[in-house]
């Protein structure tokens, strides 16, 4: 089956390598890009590696397109390695943690060869990790100085998504969802503190909301059906107490991970946008003046992808239709809800179209 490819491989390739290309020349930086049909080479590896087994276990891999002089300290086989499927899967266990990546690069004949393993990625190096069968992610590092990883294309099956950034960050798009693209939101607020929540809300595979209000502000309250089961006293702030230290140790992981878990019973989570907890398990009502949320627009950060406006009750189940209610109350605040499904949903209010938007993000949390 490996000799007969991958088809979406071929499909995808010409246009992965038109958008690296057009981003290094943006950048204005020297990056070695590798053509259509070294990223399609690459793309079936890894593809048919992620459908092997390694002592009963799917591979977790990342392949990286750079040569062993670019990635700085580095670990290096004496003798580079076919990129071959069975290369990758007997590999798989050694670098299956986060943030390494195996070097790929031709040798002398054009040859694709695994020469070794690093942690250090230039700007805008092609990227191509194995997330589960099947399923692939395109990415690179960003040219700005915070060099946030950013999704180019997401493969899964025969199913193609190539993230549209350009048209998600014209449409008004809330700063969280500027952050998951891979830039510094226009407000200045960088700290990234929700991608680690949405990813551990996302794991834990209940399902739950988060609701990010204004600090100092009582008005969420009123969207809110009392008594909450639930509310904290004093408010939870270990993690903004962090995030005001500016100290990202295992401390931090451990509050992102109490607070994802928070979202696991039954009820949304309210946390201010300073990141204190103020509540968990709580069922969000209706405003007594309030109008009912009567339409939503509906967006995928896809190349291609045309919005659409739907009533909330076709966006999922409660959660998605009380999450619209809440934001369409209150406008300055956020909603993201996981579903059980791996689908994950932000909500904001657009005041240029002056309704609730949704937009489905799981393609940028991969």
């Amino acid at each position: 089956m490996e000799s007969l490819g991958y088809p979406p491989a071929h499909a995808v390739a010409h246009k992965i390598e038109q958008h690296f290309r057009r981003h290094v020349e943006l950048a204005g930086i020297k990056a070695k890009i590798p053509d259509a049909a070294t990223i399609e080479r690459l793309i079936n590896a890894a593809f048919w590696a992620s459908l092997r087994r390694e002592e009963g276990r799917a591979p977790t891999i990342s392949l990286a397109y750079l040569s062993p002089e670019a990635a700085g300290t580095a670990l290096l086989v004496e003798r580079p390695l076919p990129l071959s499927p069975d290369t990758l899967t007997r590999l798989a266990p050694a670098v299956e943690r986060p943030g390494i990546h195996l070097g790929v690069w031709p040798n002398g004949d054009g040859e694709l060869r695994v020469w070794g393993a690093t942690r250090n990625i230039p700007p805008l190096c092609f990227v191509v990790e194995v997330i589960e069968p099947g399923l692939l992610v395109i990415k690179h590092r960003r040219a700005d100085p915070e060099g946030k990883f950013a999704n180019v294309a997401v493969l899964e099956g025969e199913q193609i998504k190539i993230v549209d950034a350009e048209g998600t960050l014209a449409s008004e798009c809330p700063d969280f969802v500027t952050t998951l693209l891979g830039f510094d939101p226009a407000s200045g607020h960088t700290d990234n503190v929700l991608l680690p929540l949405a990813l551990s809300m996302r794991a834990h595979g209940h399902g739950g909301s988060l609701l990010v209000v204004p600090h100092g502000t009582e008005a969420w309250r009123q969207s809110i059906i009392w008594p909450v089961p639930y509310k904290v006293a004093p408010p939870f702030s270990k993690l903004g107490e962090l995030v005001r230290s500016g100290e990202r140790d295992g401390r931090f992981k451990d509050a992102t991970d109490a607070i994802g878990g928070l979202t696991a019973v039954d009820g949304a989570v309210v946390l201010s946008d300073r990141w204190d907890v103020l509540a968990f398990g709580a069922k969000i009502g209706r405003t007594e003046s309030g109008p009912f949320v009567g339409e939503v627009l509906v967006r995928e950060p896809i190349l291609h992808h045309a919005p659409v406006t739907v009533h909330p009750s076709e966006l999922g189940g409660t959660r998605h239709l009380s999450a619209a209610q809440f934001v369409h109350e209150q406008r300055d605040s956020l909603a993201l809800v996981a579903s059980q499904d791996g689908r994950f949903t932000v909500f904001g209010w657009s005041q240029r179209a002056k309704m609730v938007h949704a937009y489905r993000v799981e393609a940028l949390l991969l």
